[in-house]
């Protein structure tokens, strides 16, 4: 009997202090830069953002959504048999933040537990494994999360970028069926791009080389992001052999209003069928589609029996799709 990946519980985590675009008006004001509500909402559609205190980590984030996500699907930590992070912003060089989490949620029976490093794409990435996983048969539920705190590698003098981001975390519970969940993937990758949005910076002797803040070339982003989306979400429809037409919900990354708007356009779906969250939660990075997916399912609009269409596109540069019956 064929073996199957199906999403059977989701959840998300929002560290309290929110700020909106007055708040970081403000903000880079007393640095002595401009900027204005009307500029970031007209090229972004972000109108407010979350950022974490200095004592919340990644992992804090993480479990919390987690812990949403396995009351969802019914389970315990005894239930788990694999636990991805998909990060960006790890509490440490090492070990990986998914055995931190793993810790947290008192996870003791010595199932797999490691990092996704593929930035705005990591969700993608780690559904992708951890299907393949499940479908291989060595894992019968897997908890897959997307954990950010990007504000603290923002460049608070360069408003270009700062005011884009935000933190917050969210999961998905993967487990075995009979029946199909997870339809089709699709995942890229192209390191010739690596330039356009990195964070050029490590730690060698016990000191920081390098620069380690988020630089970004928004043009050559915005570009590149607007023609692999609509590539990626047409080949993982190709191979499930199934058409937009079929898409109930298309959660994208949520970076960008312009770039989601272009790829529903493209795929001549309307926009009232695209969950939008980055005009509250700014982009979030690995975080973005399952705290867009959860932010769905919780507000009645996603329900069981529809078809999602997820996507991300991300430094490195990544990009990929997974298709999914609900």
């Amino acid at each position: 009997m064929a073996r199957y990946a199906r999403i059977t519980g989701t959840g998300s985590s929002l560290p309290p202090r929110r700020l909106s675009n007055a708040d970081m008006v403000n903000e880079l004001a007393s640095r002595g830069l401009e900027t204005s509500n009307e500029w970031i909402v007209e090229r972004t559609g972000i109108q407010a953002r979350h950022f974490a205190d200095a004592g919340t980590f990644a992992s804090d984030l993480g479990t919390q959504a987690a812990q949403h996500a396995m009351e969802a699907a019914g389970i315990t930590a005894a239930d788990v048999d694999l636990l991805i992070v998909a990060t960006s912003t790890p509490d440490m060089v090492f070990p990986s933040t998914a055995t931190i989490v793993q810790r947290k949620l008192g996870i003791t029976n010595g199932c797999p537990a490691f990092d996704m490093q593929a930035v705005c794409s990591g969700f993608i990435y780690a559904l992708t494994v951890a299907d393949a996983m499940i479908r291989a048969g060595t894992v019968r539920h897997a908890l897959v999360i997307g954990a950010e705190v990007f504000s603290r590698i923002l460049d608070f003098n360069d408003r270009t970028t700062c005011v884009l981001f935000g933190d917050g975390a969210g999961a998905v519970v993967l487990s075995a069926s009979d029946t199909p969940g997870i339809v089709a993937t699709d995942m890229h990758a192209d390191g010739r791009h690596l330039d356009i949005l990195c964070v050029p910076g490590h730690v060698s002797g016990g000191q920081v080389t390098g620069e380690p803040l988020l630089r970004m070339d928004g043009q050559a982003v915005f570009k590149l992001a607007v023609g692999v989306l609509e590539e990626t979400a047409r080949a993982v429809l190709a191979k499930a052999d199934r058409t937009a037409a079929d898409i109930d919900w298309l959660i994208p990354h949520q970076a960008n209003i312009r770039i989601m708007n272009s790829t529903a356009r493209k795929l001549k779906l309307p926009m009232d069928k695209v969950i939008v969250t980055v005009d509250q939660h700014g982009n979030t990075s690995a975080a973005s589609i399952p705290l867009a997916l959860d932010h769905g399912v919780r507000s009645g609009r996603v329900q069981r029996g529809q078809t999602l269409l997820l996507e991300g596109v991300g430094g490195g540069f990544t990009w990929g799709a997974v298709l999914v019956d609900f």
